[in-house]
């Protein structure tokens, strides 16, 4: 019989790419991850890696075994929450992603109530953007994650994963208050045509927004300052730097010297938990998404509802 480990190492180089990347995945050494390809080779008497000038490629019976594989790792699952569920405690290991707002805005009150109502719940949080996330839960890396998106630029979710809603976050223009702006009761997009924005790089969701947002209206927006930390976003509006949108979950105290003022129309991100759908039954899952929904409505200003 042909070993699990052996298997699920061989299926994350077929996923990652490389031996390197399948063990930073899996915990493990490079050199681990290749002892078990090597035994798995005896296994089988088969040659599995072929050497691709720095790096390693799957033969043609690695694909192959790699399928199967992938579909073993999803039996293995179905069993295991099937066990978890006769069970009916949320135990094990349960690995969540988050980005940066929501690891510092919600998920510290959710990981103190997981332990103080599951203590056998051993819950891992990674931090990591919204659409690396849903790749990493599609792929067995995550088993769940906190995501967002905005009304015009909708996340991608692939179709192996469930989602839930659970809970909105406002975001407001901040801007230095010697900015003519900063007196303003609230702010339009053509208010800000010429401003030199703080936002996040290239591809991101926000950046994203930003874009979308503007052209709607027939402006191009004046990204001068590319910063993915929201925290030197206002560090660079409180030297009279700039204008920004920051969220509110996980916002700091606004510093002196800098405004918070609303947009017309108001910029929501929506929030999302999202897992694999064949894992729904899994305490663990239902548990930690109870205890995200409740711990939400108190991060937000809007009560969680279910979609």
């Amino acid at each position: 019989m042909l070993d699990l480990g052996r298997l699920k190492a061989l299926h994350a180089i077929a996923v990652h790419g490389t031996v390197g990347a399948a063990a930073d995945v899996l915990g493990y050494t490079p050199s681990a991850v290749s002892q078990q390809i090597a035994k798995l080779e005896r296994e089988t008497r088969t040659t599995l890696l072929e050497r691709n000038g720095r790096g390693v490629r799957l033969t043609d019976a690695a694909r192959l075994l790699a399928e199967t594989a992938s579909q073993v790792l999803k039996l293995v699952e179905e069993a295991e929450v099937a066990l978890e569920e006769q069970r009916g405690a949320a135990i094990g290991r349960l690995c969540i992603g988050a980005f940066a707002t929501a690891s510092r805005g919600l998920l510290p009150d959710v990981l103190v109530s997981l332990g103080e109502q599951h203590p056998a719940l051993d819950v891992r949080l990674t931090e990591i953007d919204p659409p690396y996330a849903t790749e990493a839960v599609a792929r067995g890396e995550l088993d769940m994650a906190i995501v967002h998106d905005w009304a015009n630029t909708p996340l991608p979710v692939p179709e192996s994963l469930s989602r839930a809603f659970i809970g909105d976050d406002v975001a407001e223009v901040l801007l230095p208050v010697t900015n003519p702006l900063a007196r303003k009761e609230f702010l339009e997009p053509v208010d800000l045509a010429g401003e030199r924005w703080i936002c996040q790089t290239e591809g991101s969701i926000c950046f994203d927004w930003l874009e979308r947002t503007f052209h709607g209206a027939g402006i191009e927006p004046v990204v001068a300052y590319r910063i993915s930390e929201y925290r030197t976003q206002m560090a660079l509006l409180a030297k009279g730097i700039g204008v920004a949108l920051i969220p509110r979950l996980g916002r700091e105290e606004v510093p002196e010297g800098v405004v918070a003022v609303p947009l017309r129309p108001t910029p929501t991100r929506r929030l999302y938990a999202v897992w694999r759908t064949q894992a729904s039954r899994r305490p663990a899952i239902t548990a930690t998404l109870e205890v995200i929904r409740r711990v939400s409505g108190r991060a937000s200003d809007t009560s969680p509802a279910t979609t």
